[in-house]
């Protein structure tokens, strides 16, 4: 485990800690790239994402391969990403053919998405307790 995914789980841990806490963080290692909102990277609609959401430069947004919605990265999940601060939501699916990837949204910053590049990191994502399951 690098030492960054150690400094996640610390983090995680003391937020635990402060509040009962009602998701359970996983880690995953993933490739993250960067996109825009232009039509040659997205669609006609470059500012909408897959589940209908606005994009704007001022959120934290991410896209996630359509596998990783099977793990738990659904629709508005919080992520952390090594590397970034801050709280990411998936707010965007990628096309079919990517497995085991996220795309960071970064707006109309179209050099900086290319100065990102491609990169393979960790992210530590929060899955909602099943409360069915909670045992009284």
């Amino acid at each position: 485990m690098s030492f960054m995914k150690y400094i996640m789980a610390l983090v995680i841990l003391l937020q635990a800690c402060k509040t009962e806490e009602k998701y359970i963080w996983k880690t995953l290692d993933v490739k993250a790239s960067a996109y825009n909102s232009v039509v040659n990277q997205t669609n006609d609609h470059p500012f909408i994402g897959a589940w209908g959401d606005s994009l704007t430069s001022r959120q934290k947004s991410i896209a996630v391969s359509r596998d990783l919605i099977a793990l738990g990265l659904k629709h508005n999940t919080k992520v952390m990403i090594e590397g970034l601060p801050g709280v990411y939501l998936v707010r965007d699916k990628m096309a079919a053919r990517w497995k085991k990837r996220i795309d960071i949204y970064m707006g109309d910053k179209v050099e900086k998405a290319k100065k990102w590049g491609v990169k393979e990191l960790s992210i530590v994502y929060a899955v909602e307790k099943d409360s069915s399951k909670a045992i009284n």
